[in-house]
């Protein structure tokens, strides 16, 4: 039921994040802007979830928190419509990624429960494939109105109005539906301590060094704008690329995750981290497989860092938890893209080096994760 309902949020969140990046182009913004607004609103979006997370645990309102979030989300996007000027705009952008803060930490605890019994990987797996699957016809449906309307913009934001209001309904009938989805979970905890393991802490260096090294796509789709790779319509069918390949990962590698562990990043890592030379310095079919490969690495790390967190920590502390890794992890994602966009006006080389110089460095973190589960210091 969550999943359908992260299929219409994605469609109208991920719609508008397609052409985020030109929209502030044409009221005036600048690459370093975008980065800043970007990487702030991400900042955001992920730090203020350990609070969210920990109010959550603290007062058992899931369901109240989540809500105030979709709302709060669902609002500011077709508003952008209405934006005269890139620093309205940069405050509906941020306030979107507020509102995601706000309902992710204690949506995804609620998921957990429901997982439980179907395997982590599975469970979060087939609920980031719906929501990526949104996310790939949001940006269709962006690229089809900005084609018929001359480009556009606030029509294409007007649009996504719709699916915001059916994300809205869909979430009070699943409330009315599961008022208490902690209930789902059958059978004792993995984990029985208060207190969050070495394992945590070391999956949690990795991750952030691969967020710091993800530029993020407003950048991505300024870069084709300025250096004429793509044209206005067409970015956001690339994005929409991006999370066609993220959907299709999430299922497999949720799966593969359930039956080999997390050993599955190393590879996935490593590819990933190749989506930078290609997106930045190759030509257009080139920047194609680059944002295929972003995709692919959003996609592994949106799925399976719910999946691994799940099992290191006791039920009544997830939501905590995953506010805390995320809100490291977007920490991390504000000071790779300040760092991409200070580069972007020193070369493309320089980002391309940055970006792939932090995603490779979180391997080690990765092979040490692996040793400590399979060591039995924790369990698998």
């Amino acid at each position: 039921m969550v999943g359908v309902m992260s299929f219409f949020a994605d469609f109208t969140y991920e719609g508008s994040r397609s052409v985020i990046g030109p929209y502030l182009g044409t009221l005036g913004a600048g690459a370093l802007a975008i980065a800043v607004i970007s990487g702030l609103g991400e900042f955001l979006g992920y730090g203020l979830r350990l609070f969210s997370g920990r109010a959550a645990d603290r007062t058992g309102r899931y369901w109240p928190i989540t809500i105030s979030g979709y709302v709060v989300q669902m609002a500011a996007v077709p508003l952008l419509a209405l934006a005269g000027n890139w620093q309205v705009a940069a405050l509906l952008i941020i306030a979107e990624r507020v509102g995601k803060a706000t309902r992710n930490p204690p949506r995804d605890a609620m998921l957990s429960h429901a997982a439980k019994e179907m395997g982590y990987g599975r469970g979060f797996g087939v609920h980031e494939a719906l929501d990526q699957f949104g996310a790939l016809f949001g940006p269709l449906l962006v690229a089809l109105v900005l084609a018929v309307s001359q480009h556009d913009y606030k029509l294409a934001f007007a649009a996504l109005a719709v699916p915001a209001l059916i994300t809205l309904s869909l979430l009070l009938v699943a409330r009315t539906f599961f008022p208490r989805p902690q209930d789902l979970s059958s059978g004792p905890a993995e984990v029985t301590t208060s207190g969050l393991p070495r394992v945590f802490w070391v999956y949690l260096a990795g991750a952030a060094l691969v967020a710091a090294g993800l530029a993020d796509f407003p950048l991505v789709a300024f870069h084709f704008q300025q250096a004429h790779l793509v044209s206005a319509p067409i970015v956001p069918v690339f994005y929409a690329v991006a999370m066609a390949v993220s959907g299709t990962g999430s299922l497999i590698f949720g799966r593969l995750y359930d039956t080999a562990g997390i050993g599955v990043l190393i590879p996935l890592t490593a590819a990933g981290a190749a989506y930078a030379p290609l997106v930045f310095l190759g030509g257009t079919w080139a920047a194609l497989a680059g944002v295929a490969l972003w995709g692919l690495s959003m996609g592994v790390q949106e799925s399976i860092i719910p999946a691994a967190v799940a099992p290191m920590v006791s039920p009544d502390r997830r939501a905590s938890a995953y506010g805390l890794f995320t809100g490291v992890y977007g920490t991390a994602w504000v000071l790779g893209s300040v760092v991409i966009g200070a580069l972007f006006s020193v070369s493309l080389g320089a980002v391309m080096a940055f970006a792939v110089a932090a995603q490779l460095a979180a391997i080690p973190f990765i092979l040490a994760v692996r040793r400590l589960i399979t060591g039995g210091r924790h369990p698998a």
